[in-house]
């Protein structure tokens, strides 16, 4: 995702340059913009029918468009590819879901390497300095040696609890005892970060329902890799 926006964030300028002083947005004069964001979107390995939807929308709003006395040619059309990116994307935010009995469970699910332990440990930080939560982390990840170190540390940084357990343990009853932990705490939330795997297999899956069914957690989040492009349809 960064790489796209900062492919886009280029061209954007560059597509600024080459309208400015013109009187309005044409379709001759923005063919080559539109041809331009089309590239970076599939280099970026945007999927094609989002491609051509997100430029038949761009060219349609911003063919004939009248520009505004405070703005260029090049600056309106960067506006339209900011509120178009915006919508493709999703516009707005949903903030996560702490009305429950604490501890407030969140699993954090993806494949291995794409920043879940590192994850965890912002989120905690986000938690106790935005919403005032007391949070402990977990790691449940038993096979990459330096997991469960990795997140103590991260922990200990952004001054959260740490459930401390031996890698021995199965996940399910590490799990449990990370809740009881928190419990006998009186955390607000328990975030749980699982192990990753370099693909999917069914192994992994049926630690995820395992976990899911055990725990309940009120939220599942996805950690995905910005340079995974299309195949993360397929992991998440």
């Amino acid at each position: 995702m960064a790489i796209m926006f900062a492919n886009l964030s280029h061209r954007f300028r560059t597509v600024a340059e080459r309208l400015r002083g013109k009187g309005r947005l044409s379709d001759e004069n923005i063919s080559d913009a539109v041809r331009d964001v089309r590239r970076a979107l599939i280099e970026a390995d945007v999927a094609l029918p989002v491609v051509k939807d997100f430029t038949d929308r761009v060219r349609a709003r911003a063919v004939g468009a009248e520009i505004m006395r405070s703005l260029n040619p090049g600056q309106a059309y960067i506006k339209i590819l900011q509120d178009e990116l915006t919508a493709t994307l999703g516009e707005g935010h949903r903030e996560l879901d702490l009305r429950h009995q604490p501890p407030v469970i969140i699993l954090l699910a993806g494949l291995q390497g794409v920043g879940k332990t590192t994850t965890a440990a912002k989120l905690a930080l986000h938690l106790k300095e935005r919403q005032k939560s007391k949070v402990v982390l977990a790691s449940l990840d038993t096979r990459r040696p330096a997991a469960m170190l990795q997140l103590e540390q991260l922990a200990a940084r952004v001054d959260a609890g740490f459930f401390k357990a031996d890698p021995g343990m199965a996940v399910a009853t590490i799990a449990a005892d990370a809740l009881a932990q928190a419990k006998t705490d009186q955390a607000d939330v328990l975030i749980l970060d699982t192990a990753g795997r370099t693909r999917l297999d069914d192994e992994l899956l049926d630690e995820l329902r395992l976990l899911n069914d055990q725990m309940k957690p009120v939220e599942t989040l996805f950690v995905v890799d910005a340079m995974a492009g299309q195949d993360a349809v397929n992991v998440a």
